[in-house]
């Protein structure tokens, strides 16, 4: 399950019911330990306390924005340096080369598979991991 120090995962996701689905995936089925927020503005009054070893943002959010979040959250103590990935149903190859540019080690696509969601994440760390 959870190796090389992935344990604890800010989750920000602007739709209930991909949160709770993404939520129970993580949690149960990955064993990691999520800070769970419903919008960018939620994400930066938290992440700092929380002390997340993962970002997990959604892109398409009302107000704040996925990539708005992330350069955000990098200005915040400590969160400077911690990996990030995006899940979005906006995955042409363009798009994915700006996740990249903007710092996301990786772009999980929705929908999502709720049973091979935490593996995904952990191979992503995995592959962080080893660069």
């Amino acid at each position: 399950m959870k190796r090389d120090g992935l344990k604890n995962i800010l989750y920000v996701e602007d739709e209930p019911d991909i949160r709770l689905i993404a939520t129970m995936a993580l949690e149960s089925l990955g064993g990691f330990t999520l800070e769970v927020c419903e919008s960018g503005v939620e994400a930066l009054a938290k992440a700092t306390a929380f002390g997340p070893d993962l970002l997990l943002l959604d892109v398409m959010m009302p107000g704040m924005d996925g990539p708005t979040t992330l350069q955000a959250l990098r200005k915040l103590p400590g969160l400077d340096t911690v990996p990030a990935v995006f899940m979005t149903a906006k995955v042409q190859p363009q798009e994915i080369a700006e996740y990249h540019r903007l710092g996301a080690l990786d772009v999980i696509a929705k929908p999502f598979d709720p049973m091979t969601l935490a593996a995904a994440v952990e191979a992503i760390w995995q592959r962080s991991v080893r660069e």
